[in-house]
This record gives C-alpha cells, sequence and structure tokens, in this order.
C-alpha cells in the first residue's frame, strides 16, 4: 500500500510536540523552522485534518493530533526496531543482548545460563541488568533490555511462567530470634532488625511482603542483605534456592514462626518485543528456560498472565 506521508513529516510531528514547539523542533532536528513547519503543513493537507490549534500563543494539539501523535510514535519505534532488526539479522545475530533480571532468580543459575551461552555466541555483548521489584517492568517499558525475568508481567507484554521461589523467614542460628526458644510471632518481628531491598525503579517505588519492623536496614543489593544475615545483623525472608549453601554450613537458619514463615513469588520469563528477537536472543531465551527446567523442575507450560 502506497503511503502519502513519509517517516520525516510523522517525525517532524512527534518533535514539534516533544520540544514544545517549531524552532525547538527544528533545532533538534537539524533543519529550518520553515522545514518543519511546511513538514506539517504538508501532513495537513495531504490527510485533510488539522493537528494543532492556537491558543494564546501556543500551538496545542488538537484531539485528532493527539491520536496521531501517539500512534507516530509507535510508527517510529516499529520502524526503528524493524532496521535494528534487519541489521542484526544480516550480520547472522546480535552484537549485544540486554538482559533485567529480578534479584529473586538464583544468581549461580543465571551466571551458568550466561556462561553456556557465551560458549555459542562468543561474539554476542551481555548487558545484564539486577532488578528489584518495579526495576524489570521499567526496563521493559522503556525498551532499555530484550528480555527481562521478572516477578511482575507489565501491562501490554505477555510472560511465561519459569519458576516459583520459596523465599523462607531466616536469620544466623545465634540470632536472638532463634534463642526465645518458641515460635516467633510478629510482636517479636517488630522488635528485631529487618533486612529489606531497595526497590530498583526509579518513575514508581514499590513495597513487597511483611515491612513491620522498625529497625529496618535497606539495601541494594541481595548479596548484602545476604552478608548482613550471615553476620547475625538481621533477619530477612530469602529465596531458598539462592541460600542453600549458607543454610548447608549452618550460616543461616529458617525461624520457627507461628505463621508466615514461608511465601511464594512467581518469576516470569518476558519478551521486550518477541516479533523482533534475534536469533540469540531467543537462544538465550531457551537456554534459561531448560535450566530452569533441569535444576528446578518449572512447570514450563503454564503461561503467565
Amino acid at each position: 500500500m502506497n503511503t502519502r506521508i513519509s517517516l520525516d513529516q510523522w517525525r517532524a510531528l512527534i518533535s514539534v510536540v516533544d520540544a514544545g514547539g517549531y524552532a525547538q523542533a527544528a533545532e533538534t532536528m537539524n533543519k529550518s523552522q520553515s522545514a518543519v513547519s511546511y513538514a506539517i503543513a504538508r501532513l495537513e493537507q495531504l490527510l485533510d485534518v488539522k493537528v494543532f490549534e492556537i491558543e494564546g500563543r501556543r500551538a496545542v494539539l488538537t484531539t485528532t493530533g493527539q491520536l496521531l501523535y501517539r500512534r507516530a510514535k509507535r510508527l517510529i519505534d516499529e520502524a526503528g526496531m524493524l532496521e535494528t532488526a534487519a541489521r542484526e539479522l544480516a550480520g547472522d545475530c546480535e552484537a549485544e543482548i540486554g538482559i533485567a533480571v529480578d534479584q529473586l532468580f538464583p544468581y549461580e543459575l543465571l551466571l551458568h545460563c550466561l556462561d553456556r551461552f557465551s560458549s555459542r555466541f562468543p561474539h554476542t555483548r551481555i548487558q545484564l541488568v539486577e532488578t528489584v521489584l518495579s526495576g524489570n517492568e521499567e526496563a521493559l517499558t522503556e525498551g532499555l533490555v530484550d528480555l527481562a525475568i521478572t516477578t511482575v508481567v507489565p501491562a501490554g507484554f505477555l510472560g511465561d511462567l519459569l519458576m516459583p521461589v520459596r523465599m523462607i523467614a531466616m536469620a544466623h542460628p545465634d540470632h536472638p530470634l532463634h534463642r526465645l526458644d518458641r515460635e516467633v510471632d510478629y510482636r517479636d518481628l517488630e522488635q528485631a532488625r529487618q533486612m529489606v531491598i531497595r526497590d530498583s525503579g526509579i518513575r514508581v517505588k514499590r513495597d513487597g511482603g511483611w515491612l513491620g519492623s522498625e529497625q529496618r536496614w535497606t539495601v541494594s543489593h541481595m548479596s548484602t542483605r545476604i552478608q548482613a544475615l550471615c553476620m547475625g545483623l538481621g533477619f530477612s525472608w530469602l529465596p531458598e534456592l539462592t541460600v542453600q549453601r549458607e543454610l548447608s554450613e549452618g550460616k543461616l537458619k529458617p525461624l520457627p514462626m507461628r505463621e508466615g514463615s514461608v511465601r511464594t513469588a512467581q518469576l516470569y520469563l518476558v519478551y521486550a518485543r518477541h516479533d523482533y528477537a534475534g536469533p540469540a536472543t531467543t537462544a538465550l531465551a531457551e537456554l534459561i528456560r531448560s535450566e530452569v527446567a533441569a535444576r528446578c523442575g518449572a512447570n514450563e507450560d503454564q503461561p503467565g498472565d
């Protein structure tokens, strides 16, 4: 189908809106202001619509203009991704893959998967983003990564259930909570120091789990939280698979909770854009699925939301 509007004309519309005016858009696009004005006027003429209307001294989008602006942004994004996919396919596989991984995922299993992947694709670089809570959603929605392992599938994305993660309340065997010699309840936890991880997201911060302790330390990485518990500095709910070595060596011990000792989170594998995933991205996703199924007995057939 022949189209009457060029990508440059759609880019001009987007730039005028995003930059806040014709002069600013001209500077952003490295064009003259008259060229930008002509592109918008020609777009309106060819489509027989009014994109902007004047309110005071400002040009604001009409209702039709708002619709065209949103659709144009998607069109330009799709065109960019199509060109990127073509370049990657021309070079046999992607030069670089970005993957965001929630810190609940067992890091030794993750590193094993990445090592196996690099053996097959030695020339593909890996950008690993280790996230907590909303950090994964931001990485996906902002197009910063190609794959994500996340507890939440953002709106507009599809995810496959990868594995459940058992979170167990635990502390060092010599921690005061263990020396109570009885079941631990929430009132005991309120008097103890809790170790929690900070949400790695920037736009929308989110809390998760029980946060009733006043003596709370907030850290940025799972390894810091585990080390703090091994030093007897507090208690926390930790992913069982991640701390198997510490449990077997007696550095950590599950708390004898009256209730709430175990929580379960679900991890999903999500493509940023499945249709545009290159061969290396697809291979990494399949490798992660197979390794998780082999090591953790995950149900690969259950779909995400």
